[in-house]
């Protein structure tokens, strides 16, 4: 069984040789030699650890699928982003688009040794700030998807792996418009508001959702986004509302075409799994164990199982953090609980990889000792 067939009987809850292993975003396609001084893979540290990605494990590789022939954009025009690097080093990127007599400001960093974005300011800070962005002019659906992004890896990867299509939710696109506790009043306080706000994202999702379904069909997707609505940040109860109802057209529209819709969500799951499991996803990663996480994966294994293939659950800490003989503990049980009874299928999984420029020789160790351990199976 090559590494390929072995991730698709996973997803297909058919018999494995043993359970497929994923390092997530670090997938063996990382450039190593490029010279962007963004480009923290450059560093000489990581160079084994994306060696050992690409000879030993069952390799994911997530891409983002653009369109090509889209109509004009209409918020061109009142849009400009003006972008400098720092006496730091760091990239400082300003957004303004201009929304009646508001000008809307958004301004992210990027530091060079860290693999993140930071955003210093978020676009939309009050009602009358909502009101005006939602009074822009809507981008028009259309255009086609570049197929050729996923067509290529695919055939890079040959028996070694799969493709796999990467897209955020209309939550995620709405949440990222604010600072994290302005969108948690927004969501409680003013729904109907934040409703307007998430509609006009999903026209754009769910158009965009189907036409790659049909277009790369039987493919695995990952839908982001999702944990903006889990404990601490939102109740239960609005889950559905803001994830179930958006989520579950672009489920639909990617099983309907013989795909594979695969939920992301961090942190705290027990509360929403019930919801997560009505959006009919036959994925979900990463399962975080406690403490960043509130559920052990063998209680996800046995109430969820059966409908989802499920992936991880090493946290990425452990990873950075644990001497090798207990993170090693850390595998084996995770390896037992995501394999117990009956279910669809299990990926061991870590639940973020490092963003540091320099990967800690710990961390290195540890890596090695997840596919030395499946390796025994």
């Amino acid at each position: 069984m090559n590494r390929r067939e072995r991730l698709m009987a996973a997803l297909r809850g058919e018999p494995v040789d043993r359970p497929p292993v994923s390092f997530y975003e670090i997938d063996g396609s990382q450039d190593i030699a490029g010279r962007d001084p963004f480009n923290i893979y450059s560093h000489p540290s990581w160079k084994p650890l994306i060696d050992l990605a690409r000879a030993k494990t069952d390799r994911i590789v997530r891409r983002y699928v653009p369109f090509k022939n889209a109509p004009a954009d209409p918020l061109a025009e009142l849009s400009r982003t003006e972008s400098h690097i720092d006496g730091h080093g760091n990239r400082l990127t300003t957004n303004t688009i201009r929304a009646g007599k508001r000008i809307l400001t958004s301004r992210l960093r990027r530091d060079p040794d860290v693999n993140t974005i930071w955003t210093l300011e978020h676009l939309l800070k009050d009602t009358e700030d909502v009101k005006a962005w939602l009074d822009l002019p809507e981008p028009v659906l259309g255009g086609e998807p570049d197929v050729d992004v996923i067509l290529d890896i695919e055939k890079q990867l040959g028996g070694d792996g799969i493709a796999m299509i990467d897209t955020g939710d209309p939550l995620c696109a709405a949440a990222d418009l604010f600072e994290m506790g302005q969108f948690t009043i927004m969501a409680m306080t003013e729904p109907e508001l934040f409703r307007r706000i998430m509609d006009r994202f999903a026209r754009h999702y769910w158009f965009q959702t189907e036409a790659i379904a049909r277009a790369l069909p039987g493919r695995l997707w990952r839908i982001c986004g999702p944990e903006y609505a889990s404990e601490p940040y939102l109740p239960p109860r609005l889950f559905n509302e803001y994830v179930v109802a958006y989520d579950k057209p672009m489920v639909d529209s990617i099983q309907r075409n013989g795909g594979f819709a695969r939920i992301h969500c961090h942190g705290r799951l027990k509360s929403v799994l019930d919801h997560i499991a009505a959006t009919g996803c036959v994925g979900l990663d990463p399962i975080e164990p406690p403490p960043q996480g509130d559920v052990e994966l063998i209680y996800v294994r046995e109430h969820y199982g059966r409908q989802m293939t499920l992936f991880g659950n090493l946290e990425a800490s452990d990873i950075e953090n644990l001497e090798t003989g207990r993170f090693q503990q850390k595998v084996m049980k995770a390896i037992r609980e995501g394999t117990a009874g009956e279910g669809r299928g299990f990926v061991l999984m870590p639940s973020a990889c490092p963003y540091g420029r320099v990967l800690s020789g710990l961390a290195m160790r540890n890596y090695e000792k997840i596919v030395e351990m499946i390796e025994k199976l």
